[in-house]
């Protein structure tokens, strides 16, 4: 077949403008100006429109985003993204490394200490060197099709290019040059899934916080929030005006090149052109491995992105496998996060929230207070034996922490900077939404602290059945937001779960700042719930002591409904 020319010429221009982002995304190393760059995307732009049979999906001129999606599609992953065990003690790192030693039988284990990005993970997939799919976590077995949101990330490359090692930086390429990988058979590569993080520069949050001021939006509390909202943006126009990053940390499944060690999986990732962990610390010893995590606490202080802290991994592939994993999380590795950041502030009033099974649950209304790049004004007290065991009072200035994603905590009060008239709390007596009657559970393992409202049918109670119904691990429906619930529920539209699945059209209409393509598009967004799976739905109703794993293990034993509502108790204790 005779070769066509503009075929030709609009691969490398493909070729030649991802080269020019990696450039600037990845290595921070511009090679030609904006004006040299913008003529060879008006060149691209030009012969896709007289050509579009020619333009290909993974097109540089993609990144702008594409049209709104109705919904994203659920996908499977093959290699299951798992979570990490974590800790903030040493001495659990300590034992971490003895038992790990141990069961691989050797003298020491090598390790590998990587930055602990503050991001959204999320897994590729490319096919022959070409981007075929991007997806986020979700429950680790099933997650999203984000691919459009994906591709507007410039510094995720969209066609792989080999690099030479010695292109690439110091630090990674000594380690792909000194391993059994050679650069020239990288081209045979056919398949690679990797993990990594979406995240934010805190500079670039800052200014996107900036914009939404000036138009009149709220601000996002940080950029990590700011991330996962722009990730679940049906949009991807709107996607691609965010200014996302992505690091890519390791390689889940790999064809056409052997994949010994996790530094090699780095060195090859960083050689392939993706972003890759700015700087990694190997070690041998348990007293290298605290000298690494010294380094690295002072090392992320300098970085222009939130770390919490450090993830420890077996290098060699062969004792990751020995090690295996557990229903949750690998054996072979565990993430270091660094002392939660602590602050001081006063303590307002406390009030009291009602959860979706009716536990009353006191927080703590706090004077603002800024923790680890966030704004701070409510904390968690978790219960009344915690208000009464800390003494804390109204009017107290207390310490309160906020560790990675965890919401932020009271801590103690500062005795000496009680006010005259600090006042101490009683829990109510009757439900602050509801005005229903309150007892204690006498069971469980808050019996005697816990305060639960005993009217199924109160308002705050039905609100967070819904949001939890509707939150992403459960059923999924886009759209269905703390808002939205709220307007629903005050309608009396919806009463219970059941009551979304008969929602109407014209119903919606009469909401605020509901149009037509919004009411179809949450309709449509509960529909495609229905084909959730029967794990999912059991998670989703929000039965007590039944969580994602408990619900997951029921449909799998199960299989359907019907079965699991004929179970006995004794098939139930199986």
């Amino acid at each position: 077949m005779k070769p066509n020319p503009t075929a030709a010429r609009i691969r490398a221009l493909e070729m030649e403008i991802e080269a020019h982002n990696r450039a600037y995304y990845v290595d921070a190393r511009p090679q030609i100006s904006d004006y040299e760059y913008d003529r060879l995307s008006a060149e691209l732009r030009a012969l896709e429109e007289a050509h579009p049979e020619l333009a290909s999906p993974n097109s540089p001129t993609r990144r702008v985003g594409g049209a709104p999606l109705p919904g994203f599609a659920t996908v499977s992953h093959r290699v299951p993204m798992m979570s990490l065990d974590n800790t903030y003690s040493l001495d659990d790192v300590r034992g971490f490394v003895a038992r790990a030693t141990k069961r691989v039988s050797v003298d020491s284990l090598e390790w590998v200490l990587e930055p602990k990005i503050d991001g959204v993970a999320i897994t590729v997939i490319y096919e022959n060197g070409e981007f075929r799919r991007g997806a986020t976590r979700g429950d680790g077995r099933l997650g999203d099709d984000i691919s459009a949101n994906l591709r507007t990330i410039r510094a995720l490359p969209l066609l792989v290019q080999p690099r030479a090692p010695s292109s690439a930086r110091v630090e990674r390429t000594d380690l792909f040059a000194s391993n059994a990988i050679a650069a020239a058979k990288i081209p045979s590569l056919s398949h690679i899934e990797a993990r990594g993080e979406v995240y934010m520069h805190r500079a670039d949050f800052d200014a996107l916080n900036r914009e939404r001021a000036n138009a009149g939006e709220p601000p996002f509390a940080n950029p990590r929030n700011a991330t996962a909202g722009a990730l679940k943006l049906l949009d991807s126009k709107l996607v691609a005006r965010r200014p996302l990053r992505v690091l890519l940390y390791g390689i889940a499944e790999i064809r056409g090149l052997p994949v010994t060690r996790q530094t090699e999986a780095l060195a090859l990732l960083a050689d392939l052109g993706f972003p890759t962990p700015p700087r990694i610390w190997r070690c041998r010893t348990i007293e290298e491995i605290e000298r690494a995590l010294g380094e690295l606490d002072a090392y992320r202080r300098t970085l222009p992105f939130d770390t919490d802290g450090g993830v420890l991994k077996a290098d060699l592939c062969a004792h990751q496998q020995i090690l295996g994993n557990t229903s949750k999380a690998p054996r072979w590795a565990i993430a270091f996060k660094f002392e939660a950041e602590k602050a001081e502030t006063r303590l307002r009033a406390i009030t009291v929230q009602v959860g979706r099974t009716g536990a009353l649950t006191p927080v703590a209304e706090l004077e603002p207070v800024v923790i680890s790049g966030s704004t701070v004004s409510r904390a968690t007290l978790h219960n009344e034996s915690e208000i009464l065991r800390k003494d804390i009072r109204v009017g107290d200035v207390v310490v309160i922490e906020k560790a990675g994603e965890v919401i932020p905590a009271v801590v103690r009060v500062v005795p000496e900077k009680r006010p005259k008239d600090a006042r101490p709390f009683q829990m109510p007596n009757r439900c602050p939404a509801c005005g229903g009657r309150v007892s204690r559970d006498l069971v469980g393992d808050e019996a005697g602290t816990l305060l639960r409202c005993e009217n199924l049918s109160c308002p705050a109670q039905i609100r967070r059945r819904i949001l939890h119904f509707a939150s992403r691990g459960a059923m999924e429906i886009e759209g269905l937001g703390e808002a939205l619930v709220d307007q629903l529920v005050a309608a009396k539209l919806v009463g219970d779960i059941a009551d979304l699945y008969r929602l109407r059209q014209d119903q919606l209409l009469g909401l605020e700042r509901m149009a037509e393509k919004s009411a179809d598009n949450l309709l449509a967004a509960i529909a495609a719930s229905r084909s959730r799976g029967l794990g999912r739905l059991l998670f989703a109703l929000g039965i007590r002591h039944v969580g994602a794993a408990s619900a997951r293990a029921l449909a799998a034993h199960f299989r359907t409904l019907d079965l699991l509502r004929a179970a006995t108790e004794e098939h139930l204790m199986e």
